[in-house]
């Protein structure tokens, strides 16, 4: 049974992260970027924020958080020098503010908790269930071992493919104005098949 049926309809995720090594890239570029990414699940600051110039946090409907996740670290991750710490909370949203930085509930703690247990790791998840971090989370750090080294090229490769699942590759060639076979090689090195394969084991239990 899925374990968090019984309180579907009340929970959120939270998203909270940070850029790693901000001032090592042009701001003017993957601010805009990271906004535009974040614009596309809401309004500021009600869904999502930017504070301290490189920090920030944004709601999601929790079947679909660590998806959001993935393309906000591909999207940083196509600017050299720079990534993106992510913590993923999921949980209850007691008080509703109009900024979600003032905002609160079990799943801004766990989220915030989430993100200060961040050590070497780049992404974990927190929610109600510990039967549920623990593989998540390991099947994360092991997905980590392919993401974290992402060049731009293969993090913009891996995000458009994402949005565009139901493409095949000759579409996906198409709209980045590469070579079939390419995209194939392209995708082998960013994880893509495996990282699926995550997602759709993360989404089984929603």
């Amino acid at each position: 049974m899925n374990t968090f049926t019984y309180n579907l309809l009340i929970m959120t995720g939270i998203i909270t992260g940070d850029i790693i090594s901000s001032r090592s890239g042009d701001p003017n570029l993957w601010l805009t970027a990271l906004k535009s990414e974040l614009n596309k699940y809401g309004a500021s600051p009600k869904q999502w924020e930017i504070y301290r110039g490189d920090s920030f946090q944004l709601e999601i409907l929790p079947k679909t958080a660590l998806k959001t996740a993935l393309l906000l670290k591909a999207t940083i991750k196509q600017f050299k020098s720079i990534d993106v710490r992510l913590a993923i909370g999921v949980g209850e949203k007691t008080y509703d503010a109009e900024s979600i930085t003032e905002s609160n509930g079990s799943a801004f703690v766990n989220s915030g908790d989430c993100f200060e247990g961040l050590k070497k790791s780049t992404l974990a998840i927190k929610t109600e269930d510990a039967t549920f971090n623990n593989p998540i989370n390991i099947m994360l750090d092991l997905a980590l071992l392919t993401m974290d080294y992402w060049t731009p090229k293969a993090a913009l490769l891996f995000k458009t493919t994402l949005e565009h699942s139901n493409y095949n590759q000759v579409e996906i060639a198409k709209v980045l104005n590469r070579k079939q076979s390419n995209i194939s090689a392209g995708l082998k090195r960013t994880g893509y098949d495996e990282i699926s394969k995550m997602l759709q084991f993360y989404n089984a239990q929603f």
